[in-house]
């Protein structure tokens, strides 16, 4: 028969060994149900043009709304309104089709996109007589447009296409209205 002055002793060491079991239990299961700290959430936000998104570009339109040259200087280039220079995509006959206002006078042509690239076919002009301003702003917009390095869009608000040119230019557009 145990003796009566240890058997209050063994039923406290027994209750401290269970909450300390029951403690440990519970610590173990809030360390394993903390969040990870991924080793890559301090590194720097992704680009966030997305070549990618060019395939998105199908029927949308876009306006101008910085021209950085190469050097990091803007070129001034007009703004919303009749003035804007604007990019629309169009698919409505079944074959990619760019058309838009150039500063001066409209144009239209054809557009690939392909592995996340955009390119522009040849395009075609009115021939509406410009002021010297407009035209040599035309003629620069028309031939930026020829040659494309690289393009992406912007998911995020404000959402932008962002076409680099091989000269180290860069033409950021706008999509106004949602459309």
């Amino acid at each position: 028969m145990p003796n009566q002055s240890t058997a209050p002793r063994r039923a406290t060491a027994f209750a401290l060994a269970r909450m300390s079991m029951s403690a440990l239990t519970v610590a173990t299961l809030v360390a394993a149900c903390a969040m990870p700290k991924h080793p890559d959430s301090s590194a720097p936000p992704s680009d966030p043009f997305n070549p990618a998104a060019t395939q998105l570009l199908d029927d949308t339109r876009w306006e101008l709304v910085e021209w950085k040259n190469a050097d990091g200087s803007t070129r001034a280039v007009p703004q919303a309104g009749g003035g804007a220079l604007t990019l629309d995509f169009s698919t409505a006959d079944g074959q990619r089709r760019v058309s838009g206002f150039a500063g001066c006078n409209r144009y239209t042509g054809g557009y690939v996109l392909k592995n996340g690239g955009l390119s522009f076919g040849p395009l075609a002009s009115t021939k509406k007589a410009c002021p010297a301003a407009a035209a040599d702003l035309e003629s620069a917009y028309l031939d930026a447009l020829a040659h494309v390095a690289k393009s992406g869009v912007q998911m995020k608000p404000p959402q932008q296409l962002q076409i680099a040119l091989g000269d180290g230019a860069t033409l950021i557009f706008s999509h106004p209205g949602g459309q």
